[in-house]
């Protein structure tokens, strides 16, 4: 009971925090304005069949008609007999059931199917299905197969539908379980009802929002309190309790002092420290984290830790606390996919050893599955971190736009290099009377200073006057040349 999650709300933006003795641990963002559509369950209207295309359109009261495929279309069929053509299955201005697996994209529609489903903390309920599958994720054989009977013995006998066991669920209690069974059938069964009585083109269920998976997802035995500093979302996530999660109700507590909730308790300073390049270590060590399209690397240095015995010594306890700092960075990054991890270089295998494990230990906290594999011949750790959602700097940031996201910009002496061949282009090409550069106030200043000869030979050369001008709106890399 040592963990407590923050809920910082606005009309615009939800924040989450996910705190452990007192440190951010997770950060989850929600804007009100990019929430998609997947996992929308919508009674939709049939509008149009295309037997050529094996397709149909289905209206479910967006601004374009979504896209429903033959092979999306769930169909329980007897000793294996053939899928039937969709013209046989569909007819225009049918009502249907359908669910959103795709947010439109473009001039695209969203796609859709009519395989419902919807996630509990542990399960996954397929009201028309009829098998229960584990995830891939859980690895061994004995454990899927015990999760397996376990389930079966908690199903209501004479329960239709299926479900999926999802990773959380390997380390559930038996309570858990049949709380999240529970859970999933009453949610199914509004429903059904809700549909019984909708008009065509109604969104008949809309995921959860960000502060009611914090009830689904976050909270657990392990938490202490869930702060939340809206009077409007406490009584939202109140009633979800009350009704859905019952053991977290005594965990809601509502946030009413004047401070900032995420200013009491550092984790404004936190997103500015996630989103930063370099992370500094208590030691006088640091990481530097890079993002790239194909990995995330990161790179550990010891900076201006000397340590008290010798080089290995402070090699050793460098790498033992960045793997905590890292494992923590990753899931307050949210960093994804393939990641390698640059530790300094140790000669001494046993330190290597029990770096590993230690790094291990600290990625056993983290929620998302990740998968680590031992020190490469170069001394690099290989891992990778299941996607879940965006990265944090890619829902915070974009791409600089003086720098084009490269991290870097030209020096002022570059640029006035590439001004100077720039006019000798033009001098070639027109016959102007005077040429003026528009430049930043560095670049201005360079050319008054350690570039007034080069400048000077310029005009001389090519007969004509060279002015300068500057533009405080440039950046360094920004200039222009004015024919007069």
């Amino acid at each position: 009971m040592n963990a407590e999650i923050l809920v910082n709300v606005t009309p615009q933006e939800t924040r989450v925090a996910v705190m452990h003795l007192g440190v951010v641990q997770e950060l989850h963002i929600e804007r009100s304005s990019q929430r998609g559509l997947v996992g929308n369950i919508y009674f939709g209207k049939v509008c149009r069949v295309l037997p050529g295309l094996q397709s149909a359109f289905i209206d479910i009261g967006l601004e374009r008609a979504a896209f429903l495929h033959v092979a999306e279309i769930w169909e329980e069929r007897q000793n294996n007999a053939e899928a039937r053509p969709i013209e046989q299955i569909l007819f225009e201005g049918q009502g249907l059931l359908v669910q959103v697996i795709k947010d439109p994209i473009g001039s695209k529609g969203a796609r859709l199917s009519t395989q419902i489903s919807f996630a509990g903390r542990f399960l996954v309920y397929l009201p028309g299905d009829t098998h229960i599958g584990i995830s891939q994720k859980i690895g061994d054989e004995a454990d899927r197969e015990q999760l397996r009977q376990k389930l079966q013995l908690l199903i209501p006998q004479g329960e239709s539908g299926g479900y999926i066991v999802r990773t959380l669920a390997e380390k559930a209690e038996t309570e858990e379980l049949q709380a999240d069974i529970a859970y999933l059938r009453q949610l199914w069964g509004d429903i059904q009802q809700r549909a019984r009585i909708a008009p065509l083109k109604t969104l008949l269920y809309q995921d959860l929002n960000l502060t009611l998976r914090v009830l689904r997802d976050f909270a657990n035995g392990q938490t202490n309190r869930i702060w939340i500093d809206s009077r409007e979302t406490y009584q939202k996530m109140l009633d979800f309790a009350q009704h859905y999660t019952q053991n977290i109700v005594s965990k809601l507590q509502l946030y009413a002092a004047e401070r900032p909730l995420f200013d009491l308790n550092g984790v404004e300073t936190e997103i500015e420290r996630a989103l930063a390049r370099r992370v500094d270590l208590k030691s006088g060590g640091y990481l530097i984290f890079d993002q790239t399209e194909a990995m995330t690397t990161v790179d550990v240095n010891t900076g201006g830790f000397v340590g008290t015995r010798n080089f290995d010594d402070t090699v050793f306890k460098t790498n033992l606390e960045a793997a905590q700092a890292i494992a923590r960075q990753l899931r307050l990054r949210n960093l994804g996919g393939m990641i390698i991890v640059d530790f300094i270089d140790m000669d001494n295998r046993d330190h290597q050893n029990e770096v590993l494990l230690e790094f291990k230990k600290a990625l056993m906290r983290d929620p998302t599955r990740t998968n680590v594999h031992d020190f490469s011949p170069l001394g690099l750790i290989e891992m990778t971190r299941k996607r879940t959602r965006e990265s944090l700097a890619h829902v915070l940031c974009e791409p600089c736009p003086t720098c084009k996201g490269r991290g870097e910009v030209k020096t002022a002496q570059t640029v006035c290099y590439e001004i100077l061949r720039e006019i000798v282009r033009e001098a070639r090409q027109y016959n102007a009377r005077e040429y003026r550069v528009l430049a930043s106030q560095s670049v201005v200043d360079l050319f008054l200073d350690e570039e007034s000869p080069g400048l000077a030979e310029l005009s001389d050369f090519i007969g004509k006057s060279v002015s300068l001008q500057v533009e405080s709106l440039y950046t360094q890399e920004q200039y222009d040349i004015i024919l007069l």
